[in-house]
């Protein structure tokens, strides 16, 4: 709920010098939409953050927190059941009580056919309240890794839902606004004062905070302002217009570190950057060739994969900041191996071969659809790639544009080549399984553009999530992973690293899920 003062507003647009709690925060991609259940993406998620809340919660190392729930455990009576308790004495921010009726409503938004984030509650059949602050989660098996799935799953108030007419999901991928799109009422430790996006987010602490003296909540007010332009988001940190970016330019790091009262950190992030191919369809679209799909031949995938020079990218449009991989999985990620982090051999004769093999020694064009404001220099990574291809005859006609644009081409299937960036929350193989490799069927797959589709890779995938075994569990995993990369559905590139930059006077850590969670920062 938007809480609007003239006074606010004029200070939350106002240039120049902030009070030292005030944190004026810039990246390059926006969120999406403030509907939690809308989009499942990272900027998405961690503006969602600050005013929403899940159930868990994962800190900045990456280790779980109890956040809506003080504790969780299977039924002693029941392997099928999860309960969890739920803290007591939480209000939204409009002063409404938070009970188990709110955790069911969210829950069932969640599963519902326009959420994107449906795959993590695909093994849920019922979510019951046992009372005010209890909650049941009853699963289709029992289910080790339930609470893996919960930690970007936000609680919405059921009253505000259903008086605002925003029961029903945002259905962002067709283009649709809702109440919840650009309002918000969360239990959080920030309110929403003011939205205008893509231009500036205002946040106030929430001064009815449940975590009032558990966490510092050093930032009484942040002010959220996405800047596209690398150059310009740097020169804001520099003139100290902001204090703290996200994505500081890897050609920008040293001059940003070498800079009086300014600091950079690093680390590796839970994060892959890719290319999907849509090899599943007979004929593609954005291509020159009639009658026919290139890409539904495993040898020009193939072909395809040798021809990205991982390494050249790494050095050259990365500057070192990233680790080049064979598998679109980070090490993070329970079923990562060094075997399958091997990076494809890189011979052009062999590609070439392939190429022609397949009936395309003459090559073939095709349209690479790629965002230019969400990943660590992704439009230069799409470039560099239509360099490499077009040395084994893949002509690469680039297609760069904001994410807002990019992803429901993902989304829809109307891509037949394109850059995707995948984080992994739940540091489980099943999540990538979930949305990238099964079958696209309304509840699994809502990210697979590749059009691949085998009964028994996806009953595969099913078994995960009632599979207790954890030895026979990885074996699946390995068996789902071979496919994945026999069939080369994806295109890996490599491992994104996380270049944090800040004045001398935040005081915070780099998360792995570069979401940072400003209740935990300091401000010096």
């Amino acid at each position: 709920m938007l809480r609007t003062t003239t006074a606010i507003l004029t200070l939350a647009l106002t240039a120049g010098a902030a009070s030292a709690e005030t944190l004026r925060w810039a990246r390059a991609g926006d969120s999406l939409t403030l509907d939690p259940h809308a989009q499942n993406e990272g900027p998405t998620h961690t503006l969602a953050h600050q005013i929403y809340e899940p159930l868990i919660i994962r800190d900045q190392t990456g280790a779980f927190e109890p956040a809506l729930a003080t504790d969780w455990a299977p039924s002693a009576e029941d392997p099928n059941i999860w309960v969890f308790n739920l803290r007591q004495g939480v209000t939204f921010h409009d002063g409404a009580a938070f009970t188990a009726e709110d955790v069911v409503f969210s829950f069932e938004r969640a599963k519902s056919e326009t959420s994107a984030m449906k795959e993590l509650l695909t093994s849920i059949t019922e979510v019951r309240a046992v009372d005010d602050h209890t909650v049941e989660f009853v699963t289709d098996g029992p289910n080790p890794i339930l609470p893996n799935n919960f930690t970007n799953l936000f609680m919405m108030d059921k009253d505000w839902a259903e008086a605002n007419d925003v029961v029903a999901v945002q259905d962002i991928a067709n283009g649709q606004t809702t109440f919840a799109a650009t309002n918000a009422n969360g239990t959080g430790p920030y309110t929403l004062v003011s939205r205008e996006p893509d231009v500036r987010t205002v946040l106030d602490a929430n001064p009815d905070y449940w975590g009032v003296g558990q966490f510092p909540l050093e930032v009484t007010r942040i002010e959220y302002m996405p800047i596209q332009n690398a150059a310009t988001r740097v020169a804001a940190l520099l003139s100290g217009e902001v204090d703290f970016i996200q994505d500081v330019p890897v050609q920008d790091l040293s001059r940003v570190a070498d800079t009086e009262n300014l600091v950079i950190k690093t680390a590796p992030q839970n994060r892959t950057i890719f290319f999907g191919m849509n090899s599943g369809a007979d004929d593609i679209e954005r291509d020159d060739v009639e009658g026919a799909n290139p890409l539904a031949d495993v040898r020009v995938r193939q072909a395809m994969n040798m021809a990205l020079n991982r390494g050249a990218i790494q050095q050259v449009v990365m500057r070192g900041q990233a680790q080049p991989t064979g598998v679109i999985m980070p090490p993070f990620v329970n079923g990562w191996t060094p075997e399958l982090d091997a990076l494809p051999e890189g011979d052009m004769t062999a590609a070439q071969a392939l190429m022609a093999e397949a009936g395309y020694g003459d090559g073939f064009t095709i349209q690479l659809d790629c965002p230019n404001d969400r990943y660590v220099n992704d439009e230069a990574i799409c470039q560099a790639a239509v360099g490499m291809l077009g040395q084994i005859g893949v002509n690469v006609n680039l297609n760069a544009q904001p994410k807002a644009q990019h992803f429901p081409l993902i989304q829809n299937g109307t891509t037949d080549f394109y850059m995707l960036g995948w984080g992994v929350p739940t540091y489980d193989s099943e999540y990538i399984f979930n949305f990238l490799a099964h079958t696209k069927d309304g509840e699994r797959g809502s990210w697979n553009a590749t059009g691949f589709s085998d009964a028994d890779t996806d009953a595969k995938i099913k078994s995960l999530a009632s599979e207790t075994d954890l030895e026979v569990r990885n074996a699946t995993i390995a068996e789902i992973w071979d496919t994945v990369q026999d069939q080369t559905l994806y295109l890996p590139i490599h491992h994104q690293v996380l270049n944090w930059g800040m004045t001398e006077a935040v005081g915070t850590e780099v998360s792995p899920e570069d979401d940072p969670k400003f209740k935990h920062f300091s401000m010096n």
